[in-house]
């Protein structure tokens, strides 16, 4: 495996492996790496010649510092397992590397109404954040396709919507992979590692107000299901951001199903100060 640290030289890797028609796939990653992230790595390998990981923590897209400053960093352990799944290179850029300072200006993304909801109501300026974070590393790597799990269900939506806006979306394909949980249903995620014994135990109630949801969505007015479904969270504990039910394509709320349309349920909530998010998709 390669490791790469400097973004001009990735470039230049990848700019050969195109002039020799080998096809390149692309997962982006902020480390603290878990067997979702591997599986992303190990769809890409099966679908491409080259595979392509990066980690990078990206101060842009946390509006808390001190989530930020918070966030896992297991780097060692990060590596041997890239190297292990049988990536072809590792991309690990500083700051600098990412922000030269000719891009300290910024750039703003139009991303309309899906910045205004869910996360984009909750962590003013994420979204922004994830944009210029990602227009640099698809400009770096220019992959053919790049893999997103569906735990980031919105930030997938706005990663597709950016590319689509950079005109890049011919050139590049987004494979969007089922989120991986624990055996006992929990979604699998970096912020895990922050949670004590007991609060590991009790995050579980999130994917089980899923399964909650899921159930009542035939029997039960929507309205009354989220009341319910934020009893349950709160009390085993979590301090609720948001429980949505959305129309799937459109993340447009939704107040009655129709039984047909594909919605998506979505979850934010801390435990204590640890903010866990998760989604199920019903049709």
């Amino acid at each position: 495996m390669i490791l790469e640290k400097k973004a001009g030289d990735l470039h230049k890797y990848t700019e050969e492996q195109h002039k020799t028609k080998l096809k390149v796939g692309f997962v982006p990653t902020m480390g603290a790496l878990h067997a979702g992230h591997i599986s992303l790595i190990k769809k890409s390998i099966s679908e491409n010649d080259i595979t392509i990981c990066s980690i990078f923590i990206n101060p842009a897209q946390f509006n808390d510092p001190n989530d930020f400053n918070k966030y896992p960093v297991t780097i060692e352990q990060d590596i041997f397992q890239v190297e292990t799944s049988g990536c072809n290179l590792l991309f690990l850029p500083s700051v600098e590397e990412i922000y030269p300072k000719e891009t300290e200006a910024g750039q703003h993304y139009n991303l309309g109404y899906i910045e205004t909801i869910l996360e984009g109501k909750f962590r003013p300026g994420h979204f922004m954040g994830v944009c210029k974070v990602m227009e640099r590393l698809l400009r770096i790597v220019e992959p053919d396709n790049l893999y997103l799990g569906q735990k980031d269900y919105q930030q997938c939506m706005v990663i597709k919507q950016l590319i689509t806006d950079l005109k890049l979306d011919k050139k590049i394909k987004t494979i969007i992979c089922p989120t991986l949980r624990e055996p006992d249903g929990l979604a699998m995620s970096s912020r895990n590692l922050r949670l004590n014994e007991q609060e590991r135990k009790d995050a579980t109630a999130i994917y089980h107000t899923l399964l909650y949801i899921k159930d009542q969505i035939h029997k039960n007015e929507i309205p009354e299901i989220k009341r319910a479904a934020e009893k349950i969270l709160t009390e085993k504990g979590f301090l609720v951001d948001y429980v949505e039910l959305a129309d799937a394509n459109t993340l447009k709320p939704i107040n009655r199903w129709d039984g047909d349309t594909i919605i998506v349920v979505l979850i934010a909530a801390f435990m204590n100060n640890v903010r866990l998010i998760d989604n199920m998709t019903i049709n």
